[in-house]
């Protein structure tokens, strides 16, 4: 970890330079060791190392250099609230899962359960990943799935986005064990601000029981570049990426493409054929992506033990309708419902009830969690995950 002024200051330095990005970084660091030793270096030997305009640029302090190694050290001096720390490449405390991927970050700031970072292992870790506007089916899922994984140990990393990501630390909050490192949010902002807003309670309760990680200084703003980018890190720090719903062109399917660049494996729920929301998830299942039903089918695929007390949840595991006996209009309507997207013209058809009659079932079991409303005056049954 960055323990001087100094040494904090001359790490920022490197990452702030114009045109000197993470590949050159490294070779620079290799080349002459920490970054105090970078820049004590004249621009001719500089220039053995990288081009003659990044040599240039490392002679100048980059703007504002100084006034955010105040601010950063200001951070790491709080004296209340989760601990925090910075690390750099080298660190021992740096995140081994990250450094087998092609691009670590030079430097990666904490919050939460520090404590863990020097035994984080990517074989006890899953990415989950999905549409920031997923179904309600899609949203259950994520939370089902991730507080049943959390039960069996793993730590479900994410990225803190609206939906699925948020389902995601919402389910592993719930399974997770006092003194497990539940969840671990990778974010795309500095860490003295919360992206998206909405979020702001869940990320405190992340920091009390996870991880917040992320390799952009104080400062940064949710700027739309940095998510796609800070993806590698969701999927590094993992044994495999779980995409719950994702669109054909979506952010989810670039964590996907990384993790499968990384080594890692990358499975799938199914969904609807008529949901826009699955059908990034069935390119991936035709592409070789493994199809998973169930939390034990994840465990399997994983290799890992599957607890004797786990209660495993699969997508059919209960049907709703199974919570109503005889031929309550409950029962008869989420029958007619089906398990896909179905229009209001559609159902009155199957069950030929009077639409207000119609109406009225669908607003109880909306309100029972039973059914969920989707975009263009669609309706889909909820179940189990």
């Amino acid at each position: 970890m960055v323990n001087t002024p100094e040494e904090l200051g001359a790490w920022l330095r490197l990452v702030l330079t114009p045109g000197v990005g993470n590949e050159s970084a490294r070779r620079l660091l290799a080349a002459f060791g920490e970054p105090e030793a970078i820049f004590s270096q004249t621009e001719t030997a500089l220039c053995q190392v990288v081009s003659p305009k990044q040599a240039q640029a490392l002679c100048h302090m980059p703007d504002g250099c100084a006034d955010l190694t105040q601010d950063t050290l200001e951070w790491l001096q709080a004296g209340t609230g989760p601990s925090r720390c910075v690390l750099t490449l080298g660190d021992a405390d740096y995140p081994a899962p990250l450094l087998d991927i092609p691009d670590p970050p030079l430097m990666l700031y904490a919050m939460g359960q520090t404590a863990h970072l020097p035994r984080l292992r990517a074989e006890l870790a899953l990415a989950m990943v999905g549409s920031r506007n997923p179904t309600p089916q899609g949203a259950e899922n994520a939370r089902a799935f991730a507080c049943s994984l959390a039960a069996s140990g793993l730590t479900v990393v994410s990225g803190l986005a609206l939906g699925v990501d948020g389902a995601s630390h919402e389910g592993a909050l719930q399974g997770a064990t006092t003194g497990q490192l539940a969840t671990i949010a990778v974010v795309g902002t500095g860490l003295d601000r919360v992206y998206p807003r909405q979020h702001r309670e869940l990320a405190h309760r992340i920091a009390q029981n996870g991880l917040i990680l992320s390799e952009y200084p104080l400062g940064t703003p949710p700027l739309s570049p940095n998510f796609p980018r800070r993806n590698r890190l969701i999927s590094g720090l993992s044994q495999a990426t779980l995409v719950v719903e994702a669109a054909l062109p979506s952010g989810s399917l670039i964590t996907a493409k990384q993790a499968l660049e990384q080594g890692r494996d990358v499975m799938a729920i199914p969904g609807s054929i008529h949901a826009t929301q699955s059908k990034g998830c069935h390119a991936l299942i035709k592409q070789g992506a493994k199809l998973v039903e169930s939390a034990q089918d994840v465990l399997e695929e994983l290799r890992l033990p599957i607890p004797d007390a786990q209660q495993v949840l699969t997508l059919d595991k209960q049907s709703p309708e199974d919570a109503f006996s005889g031929d309550d209009p409950e029962r008869a309507l989420l029958r007619a419902l089906g398990h896909d997207p179905v229009g209001l013209d559609a159902l009155q058809a199957r069950c030929g009830w009077p639409t207000a009659q119609l109406q009225a079932q669908l607003l109880e079991l909306e309100l029972m969690g039973q059914v969920g409303r989707l975009p263009g005056g669609l309706f889909q049954r909820i179940g189990s995950a």
